[in-house]
């Protein structure tokens, strides 16, 4: 139809069916309400730089679309975006993510702002008990109050125990060597004369699987490790598919994933109350394992742990530590295979304290573990560059004003967190600061040899083993929340679990570098940022051969 211009424009439209005509206009708003959105979120935040009222806030990140704000950004390279927002706002500044207003405060002091905080102010039940819940359970870690976490906390290590340390470390050898006599992928490579030809392997893969073994020979006990058959790590695989950052916000879609999560939890759950309700049934209790450890403890209000809390306790322990261990332990074999002759003198290392005249190695004992210089700074160097957590949440109570060392105070006084907002403090940025780290992305696992150097210093403020100690309710613990090296937490929420892990992974590097070499035949992989823990992108395969024995 054409417009004839000598008749007036609006007899043409009623020349039109109203359906075309309610459909055009549908259209229109369709393709222009969002347009007008984005203009006004951008006209909205140009016009609210230069209230009054705002000044007391920390700067906004500036963002194109309402509710979703960065949320892309931060998503996809939480570090790259957090240094560039340093950089234009400084240490302290708030951005959008998914509606949430969230707001930053970077480096060391920004640490101790955060993780240093009050839990009745910074709150992490609100923060993370939404993602959690579903998972571990509802009435351990953050789906209870953080009293009662507290007590959950010192009741697991109880169990914790130097002397069950001593035996965990044989148990970690003999799995390790176990899994590569029969695993396929290293069985078919074996050759007893020598070098074999070189083999390739998905480090993420077996580590998680070595991961998961060692866990639950030592820390789970015998019947669940008897327990470990293709069944239950299907259930363990469905369980940790609903363990995902989208969890964070929305932890019950009516997703099958999430139902398989949900019917795996139940399972696990159950497996591990049978468990508890057998051995109560018959009065044993002489396994130097957690379930027992847990077994018969009570509150500080008289109440004792329910079977259900011991059962849910246990999934945590297996799902959060297996997430954590595995990933350091992964990246660190990368790592190895990128700098082969540092891993031949972590190998020289451990000749020098374990050989023997037959040319091979004896096993460890639970202290000398501890006492491998080289291994150590490795450890170290990984958890520095790779931390499981690139950044930590907390939902805030009640208005909080940033201290002025941390963000010099705007023309109308400090700034000020609103009550509602969340605050979110990153290990990885104080980890890779260029203020203070030298080279600070550079793999240097030397700098942690140096006493006088930076490293040396962060985790003295880390560890602080001669200093003040604070009891949050699980036993006196460096706070650890001024050093910027924090790679398993501080404070009240810091990782009860960070000697075992230490210990696990050391144990299994050793292993490995003992009967292997390896070899990095493509470029180090970057973060992929979309899982729970930052896993390495493909391609991240490792290349490895035995090791020749004399």
């Amino acid at each position: 139809m054409s417009f004839n211009t000598s008749v007036p424009l609006a007899n043409h439209f009623l020349d039109i069916p109203a359906q075309v005509l309610n459909t055009r206009y549908a259209l229109f708003f369709l393709v222009n309400i969002p347009i007008l959105v984005v203009v006004f979120n951008i006209l909205r935040q140009m016009v609210s730089i230069g209230l009054p009222q705002d000044r007391s806030k920390p700067p906004v990140v500036f963002h194109w679309f309402p509710f979703i704000g960065s949320s892309v950004q931060y998503g996809s390279d939480p570090l790259t975006f957090l240094f560039a927002c340093q950089e234009k706002y400084g240490d302290v500044f708030t951005f959008i993510l998914l509606g949430r207003r969230v707001t930053v405060a970077l480096g060391a002091k920004g640490n101790n702002f955060v993780l240093g905080g009050k839990s009745t102010v910074f709150n992490a039940e609100d923060a993370y008990k939404h993602m959690t819940s579903p998972v571990f359970g509802d009435d351990v870690v953050y789906a209870v109050p953080n009293q009662q976490f507290m007590e959950q906390k010192k009741f697991i290590k109880i169990g914790l125990s130097t002397e069950s340390f001593r035996t965990y470390v044989g148990m970690f050898e003999d799995e390790v060597e176990t899994y590569l006599n029969n695993e396929p992928i290293f069985k078919s490579y074996q050759d007893p004369k020598g070098a074999g030809e070189w083999g390739s392997f998905d480090p993420c893969q077996v580590i998680a699987e070595i991961t998961i073994l060692t866990a639950s020979r030592t820390l789970q006990g015998k019947q669940i490790r008897a327990a470990l058959d293709k069944s239950f790590a299907e259930l363990l695989a469905d369980l940790d598919g609903g363990f995902t950052p989208m969890n964070f916000f929305f932890p019950n879609l009516p997703l099958e994933h999430y139902r398989r999560r949900d019917r795996a939890h139940k399972k696990i759950s159950d497996f591990y109350i049978d468990i508890v309700k057998q051995r109560k049934a018959k009065g044993e209790n002489h396994e130097l394992d957690m379930i027992n450890a847990l077994s018969g403890q009570v509150y500080r209000s008289g109440k004792p742990m329910s079977d259900s809390e011991i059962a849910h306790c246990m999934i945590a322990l297996l799902m959060a530590g297996q997430h954590t261990s595995a990933s350091t332990g992964a990246w660190a074999v990368l790592r190895l295979a990128e700098n082969p002759d540092f891993t031949e003198k972590i190998y020289q290392e451990q000749v020098k304290f374990f050989g023997a005249p037959n040319g091979q190695l004896r096993p460890m004992t639970y202290e000398e573990a501890r006492e491998l210089p080289l291994m150590n700074a490795l450890i170290r160097e990984t958890l520095r560059l790779h931390p499981p957590i690139h950044t930590i949440m907390r939902h805030v109570r009640e208005d909080v004003p940033v201290p002025p060392s941390l963000a010099a105070p705007s023309k109308d006084g400090v700034y000020v967190v609103p009550k509602g907002d969340y605050v979110l403090a990153s290990p990885t940025v104080s980890h890779t600061d260029p203020r203070v780290w030298r080279s600070a992305m550079k793999f240097d696992p030397y700098r942690w040899i140096d006493p006088e150097g930076m490293a040396a210093q962060a985790l003295e403020t880390y560890v602080d083993e001669h200093g003040e100690k604070i009891d949050y309710g699980f036993g006196a613990v460096s706070k650890g929340t001024e050093s910027p090296y924090q790679p398993f937490g501080a404070g009240r929420h810091r990782c009860v679990g960070e000697q075992f892990a230490y210990l696990q992974v050391g144990t299994v590097l050793a292993t490995l570098v003992k009967e292997l070499e390896f070899r990095l035949p493509q470029p180090f992989p970057a973060n992929n940022y979309y899982t729970m823990i930052p896993t390495p992108q493909a391609p991240r395969n490792v290349e490895y051969r035995r090791r020749r024995r004399n």
